[in-house]
């Protein structure tokens, strides 16, 4: 079995800064931008050609980004030039997981000067097939994750489309199974909305959709307030981590039952409309299981007769303009009256209902792959850093 043997990460790889690449220089372009926080744009140049690994210049050494192709790194970030006969995406998995594993360096991991960046100590298995066997174990975890990914992408794209096509193009079936208004269904005259809508619909904003409703934090000062597996409470920065899927079920940190009870917290149900109103505004998902939130949310409890999908939808197609009028000085935030003050459409009930059927087996698959992407991240995780220190061999996988 390969053994790890602790290694100056310079001689393991050797890291570069990248190249600066203001953005109203870019141009379109095939070749990615990668910055500290992965891709960041496009560009019709590249300075690089085959396998990398990119990660922040600054603060701590954390997120690594992979990438086989050609790219771009930017002056935010450091990339590996030389990976100095070791297996790039042994390398990729290696640096992810040194904040998991005993690096036995005690010291923080600078992230600004790459001269005392080489000079990490990290355990390394130098043995390269021992390499290609690790990093084709989790090779194969990233690549049905991002195969769950790209397949709930393309079902969101086909939600999106049948919502745009009953709700905005107004050619939702009709009685007679046939779309409404290119049929020749009838049309009135809105004078609130401006625009003519099927008759028999009606005008009104956003807190016609459910009830809008916020949350609170319990005072930090007592740590029994908080904990884990817990009570789900969902902060703006879970959202913000959780960018990417449609549904959460918790954040990082859970509160206990005191703790519900000292903010005054009340718990939401499954299907509530989570938005977040402030750093950063205009987040979305949909809560899996009941939740409580903190203070930085405007969230939509689906309790006037339209189903969650359809809130769902209306409220992200309202972003923009949800927005555009938020307000503050020190921070933009969503206020209650600015959702009151947003104009929506309000279908029938019967057409929302149709609707909701509809999709429904769009939201079940993709509620299923991102159930399923979370157990195989965790999975993952876990054997990250027990394959990087040689506790685990794929062998015995």
């Amino acid at each position: 079995m390969a053994k790890p043997v602790a290694t100056r990460l310079g001689d393991v790889v050797n890291f570069k800064r990248g190249y600066d690449l203001p953005e109203s220089t870019r141009r379109i372009g095939p070749f990615p931008v990668i910055s500290s926080a992965g891709i960041s744009g496009y560009h019709d140049e590249y300075k690089v050609a085959g396998e990398g690994v990119v990660t922040g210049r600054y603060g701590t050494l954390g997120e690594m980004h992979y990438y086989n192709g050609k790219y771009w790194p930017h002056n935010t970030a450091l990339y590996v030039t030389d990976f100095k006969g070791n297996l790039p995406k042994y390398v990729y998995y290696l640096l992810s997981c040194l904040g998991r594993m005993d690096t036995g360096d005690k010291s923080t991991v600078p992230g600004v000067n790459r001269n005392d960046l080489h000079e990490l100590k990290i355990p390394v298995i130098k043995d390269k097939e021992a390499q290609k066997n690790i990093a084709a174990v989790l090779s194969i975890l990233d690549a049905k994750i991002d195969l769950n990914n790209r397949i709930n992408a393309e079902l969101e794209a086909l939600a999106k489309t049948i919502y745009d096509y009953w709700f905005v193009q107004f050619d939702f079936p009709d009685a007679k199974g046939r779309p409404y208004k290119t049929s020749g269904g009838k049309m009135v005259w809105n004078e609130t909305l401006r625009r003519e809508i099927p008759a028999g619909w009606g005008a009104g904003s956003l807190d016609d959709l459910g009830q809008i409703v916020g949350g609170s934090t319990p005072s930090t000062a007592n740590p029994e307030h908080f904990g884990k597996d817990l009570i789900p409470w969902i902060t703006p920065k879970d959202l913000s981590n959780n960018k990417g899927n449609k549904f959460i079920a918790r954040g990082e940190t859970d509160v206990s039952e005191a703790g519900k009870r000292s903010a005054s917290l009340t718990l939401y149900p499954a299907g509530t409309v989570l938005m977040s109103s402030r750093a950063p505004v205009g987040y979305l998902a949909i809560a899996l299981n009941p939740v409580t939130t903190n203070q930085g949310f405007k969230s939509f409890v689906p309790s006037k007769g339209y189903g969650t999908s359809f809130v769902y939808y209306t409220v992200e197609r309202s972003l923009p303009t949800i927005i555009q009028y938020a307000s503050g000085s020190t921070f933009v935030e969503i206020s209650s009256g600015v959702l009151k003050s947003v104009r929506a459409v309000l279908p029938s009930k019967a057409v929302v209902d149709a609707f909701c059927r509809q999709i429904e087996h769009i939201v079940q698959r993709q509620q299923i792959a991102e159930l399923e992407n979370m157990e195989l991240t965790q999975l993952r995780d876990w054997l990250l850093p027990l394959l990087m220190n040689g506790q685990v061999k794929p062998a015995d996988m």
